[in-house]
């Protein structure tokens, strides 16, 4: 029972994502917008920490599967997704910054699917950078949810917006750095 934990986090993870979005829609007579924004970060924090407590338990219990590591990514990347455009539509990010973001997560998935079935994951697996892009959108995405103030004379919609650029840099420089991994095995002539 204890080595279907791991999975069972990352269901939850993709439960939370309609409720994510259901806490920005609630009528104010329901919820004051303060609430609303501390609940919609809450929410996206716990599942920020499920991503980082599934993985861990998966190795210290020996519990990985293939039907893990598979729906893991697809779950972090729906419910960052998800948040980006929650957070165009409440006027709070750009939309084309969401779009850079957004269109990379496919991309890069896509490549490492392909490479994969090349039988060449490990040429594209996850690097250092993608694991600070990965910290600043998890900053940008909770700030800028949050929208409330947090420590004095900070403004948390501007620390919000400096990560999500920090973010979107770091996530065309990832991209382009997979990109550049692959770039033999896209012309069709493997490195020797």
């Amino acid at each position: 029972m204890i080595y279907k934990l791991p999975t069972a986090l990352t269901w939850l993870r993709i439960v939370m994502i309609p409720v994510l979005v259901a806490v920005y829609y609630l009528p104010d007579t329901w919820m004051v917008p303060e609430a609303r924004n501390w609940l919609g970060a809450g929410i996206f924090v716990a599942a920020a920490l499920t991503d980082w407590f599934d993985g861990y338990l998966a190795r210290a219990l020996g519990a990985t599967s293939a039907f893990g590591a598979f729906l893991d990514p697809v779950a972090d990347k729906l419910i960052v997704a998800t948040a980006l455009i929650l957070l165009v539509q409440l006027e709070r990010a750009e939309s084309f910054l969401a779009a850079i973001i957004i269109g990379r997560e496919i991309t890069i998935s896509a490549l490492r699917e392909w490479m994969a079935q090349l039988g060449q994951a490990k040429n594209v697996a996850v690097v250092m950078i993608g694991k600070v892009k990965t910290a600043a959108q998890m900053v940008a995405v909770t700030a800028l949810l949050l929208y409330e103030p947090v420590i004095p004379h900070i403004s948390t919609p501007w620390v919000g917006t400096v990560a999500l650029w920090v973010a979107v840099i770091l996530t065309l420089w990832s991209m382009f750095h997979y990109l550049r991994l692959a770039a033999p095995y896209l012309r069709n002539k493997p490195p020797q």
